[in-house]
Formats: C-alpha cells, structure tokens, sequence
C-alpha cells in the first residue's frame, strides 16, 4: 500500500478491506489486512479522490434474481451519489486516507461523512460479493469458509437461516454481515449505511459477506417482498471472494 500512496492516480489501489481499526479487530494485524481485496477508490500525491468503482459484470448478468434495471439504478446512480457527496463532504480533509481509515475513526467526522463513506464502502464490497448465476443453482459456500461456517453454526443451513434473519430482522434500511471478530465468525445487521469497520458502530470485525436489504436493491422486482429477495440472493454471492477475505484474517 505504500507504494500506491506514493504514486499518481491508479485505476487499481489495493485495499477494499484494508486499514482497519485495530481496536474494531483485535489482534490482527493492520498491514496484512490492507492488501485483502481490490480497489474502491483512486489515490493521487495531492489528495484521496474516491471513484466509482466499475462493475465486474454487466448490468444484466445477475438476471434473473437481480434485473438489469435495478442494478443500473443502484450502480450508477445511488451509488453514483455516494461517492459524489463523499468527496464534497471531506472537501480536502483527511487528503492521505483510505475510505478504511476514515470509517475507522468516523465518529470524529460530521453525519455526511459516516452516511456516504459507508454506503461508498459497502456498495464497493456488495458488488465484488456477487457473480452471475444465470441457471440459478444451488450455490452452498465452499473452500476454508466452508469449513469455517459449519464450525461456527454448525451447518451451511443453519449459518443461512441466521444471515438470512439478521437481513429479514433489520428495521427499515441496512445491512446484513458475516464478519470476523478476533478471528471468530460472526453474524449481525447495521442501520443505514453504517458497517462492521466504523468506530460507533453496532457490530465491529472485519467484514466478509455483505447483504444490502435497502429497499432500492430489490423493490423494482420483488416490491416489498424482501424474503424472496433474501431467499434469491445468496445464488449469487461469490464464495470464492468470500474466501479470499476471510483468508486474510
């Protein structure tokens, strides 16, 4: 990462997950976890200018379960505005942080910091969560976080049934989490856009599964069902990524 620092603007700064807090994770080890996954943002020599991050598919490619036409109003536009009011609410402050280091300290940081930080971070890692199932088949997790759920929850569907209520449970709008606390598995839901990595929040660990149950990234194809939506989801959620964050913590 600190190479990256140092340079002009990178299409690619490697950490999505990384600079964590440590005292939101414990014993583990900041440097390791700034290289777990791909970039969200944009650095330059001048100051932090977060992006919008492209898509790794095509709008359609989660149709059936996501329709194109939510996921290019989620994308380009909710998103979008995210990132745009991010960038005006720090307007130059914090000008050498990753939007990690700033949701690690947000409660120093003024309302519109903590909303649009999150919700650009939690967009980011959402979709990098999530590949195309064009079949719609079963999807069970695999790999070490395989190994790792049946031995936290006792079973794939037990862990499922879990996640799924703590997305179903939120009140209004939020999120659901698998994170890691200390290196241990677990499962909660944060209000708004807040996550498991800010300072004031709710739940506090590294995050490895993200559900959004914001009622923009489902209502245009499921209106108010948001079980179905819940229940369609997790044929989409990409377990190799999965695996690849919770290997780094």
């Amino acid at each position: 990462m600190t190479n990256d620092r140092r340079g002009f603007l990178k299409k690619s700064a490697a950490f999505t997950l990384g600079a964590v807090a440590a005292q939101a994770l414990g014993s583990a080890n900041l440097n390791e976890l700034e290289h777990i996954s791909e970039s969200i943002q944009q650095l330059s020599a001048e100051a932090a200018i977060f992006t919008l991050p492209e898509l790794p598919y095509a709008y359609e490619a989660l149709e059936p379960i996501i329709d194109k036409q939510t996921m290019e109003i989620h994308h380009s536009r909710h998103h979008k505005a995210y990132v745009d009011n991010l960038n005006k609410a720090l307007d130059g402050k914090n000008n050498t942080r990753s939007i990690e280091d700033i949701l690690s300290t947000v409660s120093k940081e003024d309302k519109a910091v903590r909303n649009n930080g999150g919700g650009h971070y939690n967009h980011s890692l959402f979709w990098m969560l999530m590949k195309p199932n064009p079949e719609n088949k079963t999807n069970p997790a695999t790999g070490k976080i395989a190994e790792a759920i049946n031995s936290s929850f006792g079973s794939f569907d037990e862990f499922k049934k879990q996640f799924s209520e703590a997305g179903m449970k939120r009140f209004g709008s939020g999120w659901a989490w698998l994170y890691a606390e200390n290196k241990k598995l677990k499962i909660g839901s944060t209000p708004n856009q807040d996550n498991p990595l800010m300072d004031n929040a709710e739940i506090k660990g590294a995050p490895l599964l993200a559900l959004d149950v914001w009622e923009h990234a489902y209502y245009l194809k499921h209106q108010n069902k948001r079980a179905d939506y819940v229940n369609n989801w997790w044929a989409l959620v990409n377990w190799d990524k999965v695996n690849e964050f919770y290997e780094k913590v």
